[in-house]
């Protein structure tokens, strides 16, 4: 499934967090009453499906589920952290399905210890562009999901859930 005016991208790249991204999100899962869901809520890491994703710091399987939808996050975990004295919670979306099969919800990590590893096109929500969305929230999610793009109407409210990823990943851009 192509997104948007992409028609190839290098193996290896990054997307913004608070990109707006018209264009890109256009199946039914981006709409909504509050206008067109473009504005990206994570940091995107392309590489070649199969590429490890390592953990970044301490922490512990929150939830671990398959979003199904077209267009959405396909195999995703979602991890919880201590930083700085604050519970923060990870999605890692766009995965292969070998990644919730690893560990198990509770499970505690170490930095450096692989969580997962990105997904193909059949695994990761239909994106043709293998990639990791990386999505830091300040609340708990009730289920293994969170809103990676939202509206101009949703962005003041979606900013203080969602933090910028380079608090934790640091300088990436």
């Amino acid at each position: 499934m192509s997104r948007g005016p992409l028609k190839s991208i290098p193996t290896y790249a990054i997307g913004k967090y608070l990109e707006k991204r018209p264009g890109v999100y256009e199946t039914a899962l981006f709409q909504s009453q509050e206008g067109n869901r473009n504005i990206h809520m994570g940091i995107d890491l392309f590489a070649p499906a199969g590429t490890e994703v390592l953990a970044f710091a301490p922490g512990k399987i929150f939830l671990q589920d398959y979003n199904s939808a077209s267009g959405d996050y396909g195999y995703t975990l979602i991890t919880q952290h201590l930083w700085d004295g604050q519970t923060l919670y990870v999605l890692w979306g766009h995965l292969a399905k070998a990644s919730i099969q690893v560990r198990k919800v509770g499970q505690s990590f170490q930095a450096g210890e692989v969580l997962g590893w990105i997904g193909r096109p059949d695994e990761n929500g239909g994106w043709d562009f293998p990639h990791l969305h990386f999505q830091v929230s300040t609340q708990a999610p009730e289920r293994c999901d969170m809103l990676g793009a939202v509206s101009d109407d949703q962005l003041e409210k979606a900013k203080q859930i969602y933090l910028d990823p380079r608090k934790l990943l640091g300088a990436v851009y």
